[in-house]
């Protein structure tokens, strides 16, 4: 039996030398790698209890979507700053030049609501402490994050230590 690591495509030297770019367009075009992954993504919220699923453009969309319609939960996009039509609350970000922007729909989330959040990857732990400030401002509760990969070397989690974190495959460099 295949895990889902195995549907990972590595790219060395990509973007630049001596960077693994870990590609999840292998996992998605395989339907056993897409069904083990969002499988995996479901099996990490099993008896948890949740109002609504939270995902980040775009890849947070492609496996936050399935996750919360096999469990019958609303979804809500985070988007790039100026891609959402209604009032928004946006959160700035690091990036490794420069600084980007979140934003979401003030109506997203209600106070009190148990909010999972879904991404691909988790590598600095930056874009998630934006998306986790956003939900907060609109009253939410972040009680799970769940990624389909973790690059351990970039210390993402230890930014994330007050959140129930979890990964499907760690790959313990950068």
């Amino acid at each position: 039996m295949k895990r889902v690591e195995d549907y990972v495509r590595s790219i060395p030297d990509f973007p630049e030398p001596g960077i693994i770019f870990r590609d999840i367009t292998t996992i998605l075009q395989d339907p056993d790698g897409l069904q083990l992954a969002v499988d995996g993504l479901l099996n990490m919220l099993d008896g948890l209890d949740y109002d609504v699923v939270v995902g980040p453009e775009s890849r947070g969309f492609i496996f936050g979507v399935p996750v919360a319609y096999a469990r019958h939960k609303g979804f809500v996009p985070v988007r790039k700053k100026g891609k959402l039509p209604c009032e928004t609350i946006s959160a700035e970000y690091e990036l490794e030049y420069g600084t980007a922007e979140l934003e979401i729909h003030k109506d997203s989330i209600r106070p009190g609501q148990k909010v999972v959040i879904v991404d691909d990857l988790m590598a600095t732990g930056g874009t998630m402490e934006a998306i986790i400030s956003l939900v907060e401002r609109l009253g939410g509760e972040v009680v799970k994050i769940c990624f389909v990969m973790e690059l351990a070397g970039l210390k993402g989690r230890e930014r994330l230590s007050s959140y129930s974190v979890d990964s499907l495959v760690i790959y313990e460099g950068k």
